[in-house]
């Protein structure tokens, strides 16, 4: 056989067996069903990762500015979710918060996991606030928002 058609069969089965490799994820996937709209979501424990973040420059006149952050910066949930926040330290030694109109507080450290749980009993705005960077003459502010709708 000329080894040209030997390459081409080796191609040919190759694309076969990619092809049959995409219709059978695709069908495993597509019988697992359709999304579920999250006001259809079964009420449990949803989990939402946050990270710590810093933004870092410097100025035409060579001083170097930061700002810390919670990322995501707004979070959404549904009233009467149980949530479970879990917020991994990656910028800053360490960040003491308080969760306000919840009665929650923690501190997240670098290079950890801190994760605080509640259930979103009432409707509003609530803000999660460090006390190390309140403001902006503390390199903030670094305030997120839980918005329960």
């Amino acid at each position: 056989m000329n080894s040209r058609i030997v390459v081409v069969r080796k191609w040919q089965l190759l694309a076969l067996a990619v092809g049959i490799g995409l219709v059978t994820a695709t069908t495993v996937l597509w019988e697992r069903g359709e999304p579920v709209a999250a006001d259809a979501m079964p009420v449990g424990e949803r989990v939402i990762h946050m990270v710590t973040g810093e933004y870092k420059t410097t100025t035409k006149d060579g001083k170097e500015i930061e700002a810390y952050r919670w990322d995501p910066g707004t979070v959404f949930v549904n009233k009467g979710e149980n949530v479970k926040l879990k917020i991994l330290g990656v910028n800053g030694e360490h960040h003491p918060f308080v969760i306000e109109g919840m009665n929650i507080q923690g501190v997240v450290k670098k290079g950890e996991e801190t994760t605080v749980s509640f259930h979103a009993s009432k409707e509003g705005i609530y803000r999660i606030i460090c006390f190390t960077h309140p403001d902006s003459v503390n390199n903030g502010p670094m305030i997120g928002y839980i918005v329960v709708d």
